[in-house]
């Protein structure tokens, strides 16, 4: 195994001296993910998140740090970047994001496409967590890096698990399943009516929301099941919003307990 470079003899952090070396040109591929529901991911796709445009954003924060790297990490030597691209893609179950990096120069850039795709996770994170405070940022990893003395380095074996889709799993709990309560069955059938009332008259739920003075993410968690129940005063000012009543809103109570 190669000795750390960032050591002096006494075990110290220094920065390498890196004046002897010539110059070459260089590229790293640095690759992450921030793993999304399907609804916040829809709302991706749609442009309709309450900050705007979510990619957009992410993209520049991350072109943004790349240059910015020597600031952020203690040990980097600020460089002279000729390109960056950092290119965002809505998948199935998460937005995947990449970063390439180039420079002439006597140094690497591989901290500089990490730091690119970390800043973007993090403003894409920012642009979407009215929305989703659990989603999450994983797999940030180097791909492949070319240039100066140590030559080419890929890894192929990340590049073959990033390749297939990541599913979110449910949490761990420390309670006995047993013991874990159950939400009623009425909860349940009231967010289905309220879900199918949304699909069925075409409602923006993110219109809705703010017509009805409510945080889009109240009535995202309520939809997607990590509210149990909406307080009433909040499903009144919903039904008010849609010009309905609660009922037609989100169904009889009587009506969901008899399903």
């Amino acid at each position: 195994m190669s000795q750390l470079t960032h050591l002096n003899p006494d075990g110290e952090a220094r920065m390498v001296d890196v004046g002897h070396k010539e110059p070459s040109e260089r590229r790293a591929i640095a690759e992450g993910r921030v793993a999304l529901t399907a609804p916040t991911l829809a709302l991706i796709r749609d442009g309709a998140l309450p900050k705007g445009d979510v990619l957009a954003t992410a993209r520049i924060a991350g072109i943004m740090a790349a240059k910015r790297t020597a600031d952020l990490i203690p040990l980097c030597h600020p460089l002279a970047l000729t390109s960056v691209a950092v290119d965002l893609t809505v998948e199935e179950t998460s937005v995947r994001i990449t970063a390439t990096v180039k420079t002439y120069g006597v140094t690497g850039v591989e901290m500089e496409a990490l730091t690119a795709v970390s800043v973007a996770a993090l403003a894409l994170y920012d642009m979407v967590k009215a929305v989703e405070r659990e989603a999450v940022i994983e797999s940030i990893t180097l791909i492949e890096k070319t240039g100066g003395k140590s030559g080419a380095f890929r890894a192929v074996a990340a590049q073959q698990a990033q390749a297939a889709p990541r599913r979110r799993t449910a949490p761990r709990t420390l309670m006995d399943p047993a013991a874990v309560p159950v939400r009623p069955a009425n909860d349940d059938a009231r967010r289905e009516h309220f879900r199918s009332y949304l699909a069925s008259h075409r409602v923006q739920v993110l219109a809705l929301a703010k017509s009805a003075g409510l945080a889009p993410g109240l009535v995202y968690g309520y939809l997607h099941g990590r509210t149990r129940r909406l307080p009433a005063d909040a499903e009144a000012a919903l039904a008010s919003a849609a010009k309905t009543s609660p009922e037609a809103l989100f169904g009889s109570r009587d009506d969901a307990q008899r399903r």
